[in-house]
């Protein structure tokens, strides 16, 4: 598992497109099968243990909770952070207060930005 800041201050400003005032994070890039969900997990709820069938980023866009690699030790989580696990990692997730996370999923997916 590898833990992913994606706040603004690591935003690079977007000049293509007479853009103003606007900047992104890039977060990674793949290949193949790919999926994106809105994942939300209510005060005391966990997912468990369980291997990822795709290289996976879990995005926090709300609230604070956690998230363990195959060792099940918890690193912290709260807006603009993420993790991100490896195809075939044992991994979990949960919250002790509630979050709201994005979780994308693609088949062969390399990450961009660790802390």
């Amino acid at each position: 598992m590898r833990i992913i800041n994606f706040g603004p201050e690591r935003a690079e400003t977007i000049s293509l497109f007479n853009s103003v005032g606007a900047a992104s994070v890039e977060l990674g890039a793949g290949s193949g099968e790919a999926h994106a969900y809105a994942v939300y997990i209510e005060a005391g709820g966990l997912i468990g243990p369980h291997p990822a069938g795709f290289g996976q980023l879990f995005l926090v866009v709300q609230g604070s909770g956690w998230a363990a690699g195959a060792d099940g030790r918890r690193s912290a989580l709260t807006s603009g952070q993420g993790a991100y696990f490896d195809r075939g990692e044992v991994h979990s997730k949960g919250s002790d207060s509630g979050m709201t996370a994005i979780m994308l999923q693609v088949r062969e997916l390399t990450p961009c930005r660790s802390a």
